[in-house]
């Protein structure tokens, strides 16, 4: 059975796919450094007992704090219309560009999807903010680097 799911669906699917199971491995260290916490103040080691409580309390803080991230990037990516089929660059938009393609969504770094490489970044990062409202043919140069627009989806 062939599929009519379009690269841009799977660009999508990808990062989404990619950012679910970031949020759900931050989750899992989470239980786990709550549950070491839990078994730390059972023991009465004295001063080794306050370090280790103390060290497990800025662990959970940081995996806090990363969780929130990725919690703000997984609603960021799903409040996005995979389908939306803009002629001028939006959120959503897939560009194709003289450097590869562009997924205008969330910064989320550079991935290899069916053998292409695909950069999902932000409209408010110094790129997409320059990308934004621009067509096919149009161009943006950041840092020196001129990316022309061949397609935009």
């Amino acid at each position: 059975m062939l599929s009519n799911v379009t690269f841009k669906q799977k660009v999508y699917d990808h990062f989404l796919r990619q950012i679910n199971e970031r949020v759900h491995h931050l989750q899992n260290i989470q239980a786990d450094l709550k549950e070491s916490a839990a078994n730390e103040t059972k023991s009465t080691a004295g001063d080794k007992h306050e370090t280790a409580l103390a060290m497990l309390q800025i662990e959970q803080a940081n995996i806090g704090g990363q969780l929130q991230d990725a919690r703000n990037q997984q609603l960021g990516l799903v409040k996005i219309n995979s389908a939306v089929q803009a002629p001028v660059v939006v959120p959503g938009s897939l560009l194709k560009t003289s450097r590869g393609y562009l997924f205008v969504s969330v910064a989320m770094g550079k991935a290899m999807i069916d053998g292409l490489q695909v950069m999902a970044l932000s409209p408010q990062s110094p790129l997409g903010k320059q990308l934004m409202g621009l067509q096919t043919g149009d161009s943006a140069t950041i840092n020196g680097i001129s990316y022309r627009i061949e397609a935009v989806e």
